[in-house]
């Protein structure tokens, strides 16, 4: 009797060992939960639509440090607002100048909010001080959702920027005008933008666009110019691009570009 009740025992424990090996077992559930959270953002569009809301076609998501500058009111009750799932991820950095820290560029930033619709991302924007009253040097990043601004990350290290410069007085419109642009999916050749960055800086405000493949000729040209067609820019402005890894290679985001056009 103990025999066979050891034998049943064996079987199942090689059943339940067999059925976690199984490849497709583990695809399928792969495909269940990719079919449950695709539900899960059709019930929730759904619900901004019925409550009157107009949904983005991405949902975003905030961050920042531990700084005083940034917001004009407490960080703390926006986080409560919002919750997405396709999200944009907004950064901001901070360094003070001449001190040299130990703390890792990831470690001085932090979550904020998420936000999936136009009335949702004016709450959040109208509560950020504007990129005049930031102090130097401050970057501020919007990004995808699952892509850090960093150039290792593996959405960004085959591709490079574009770099725009402008004087402080008026880097905050273009700002403005950036992120509305990648917020509401319009720019050209949107696909390929990983997020777009402000580098606040001591004499002049720098505008970048990041995007996924440097080597892509075409998408690099095209992106350019749907950037100064949506940002109203003279065709005749220079604007400068550079690779990601050609910043590992001189542990620089805005020397030696390599591209002008």
């Amino acid at each position: 009797m103990e025999v066979v009740a050891e034998k049943k025992e064996f079987d199942t424990n090689k059943n339940s060992s067999s059925n976690a090996l199984d490849p497709s077992s583990t695809l399928s559930t792969i495909a269940n939960a990719a079919a449950d959270k695709e539900a899960e953002d059709r019930e929730r569009q759904a619900r901004d639509l019925n409550a009157g809301f107009h949904p983005l076609k991405f949902v975003c998501l905030v961050y920042f440090s531990l700084s005083p500058y940034l917001f004009l009111n407490s960080a703390t009750h926006l986080a409560t607002i919002f919750h997405g799932q396709h999200k944009f991820v907004y950064w901001y950095t901070r360094r003070t100048p001449g001190v040299r820290s130990q703390t890792s560029y990831e470690d001085n930033i932090k979550k904020i909010v998420d936000f999936s619709t136009v009335e949702a991302f004016w709450v959040c924007y109208c509560h950020l001080a504007r990129p005049s009253s930031l102090p130097n040097p401050t970057d501020l990043h919007l990004f995808k959702e699952g892509i850090r601004p960093l150039w290792e990350d593996s959405a960004n290290c085959n591709g490079g920027k574009w770099i725009i410069r402008f004087k402080k007085a008026i880097s905050g419109r273009f700002w403005e005008d950036l992120v509305l642009a990648l917020v509401g999916d319009q720019l050209d050749y949107g696909d390929n933008v990983c997020g777009v960055v402000l580098s606040i800086r001591f004499n002049e405000d720098i505008l970048s666009v990041w995007n996924r493949n440097a080597s892509d000729h075409q998408a690099v040209m095209g992106l350019r110019d749907a950037i100064k067609r949506h940002l109203k820019l003279p065709h005749s402005y220079v604007m400068e691009y550079k690779p990601h890894d050609a910043s590992l290679r001189d542990n620089s985001s805005y020397r030696n570009t390599w591209l002008r056009g």
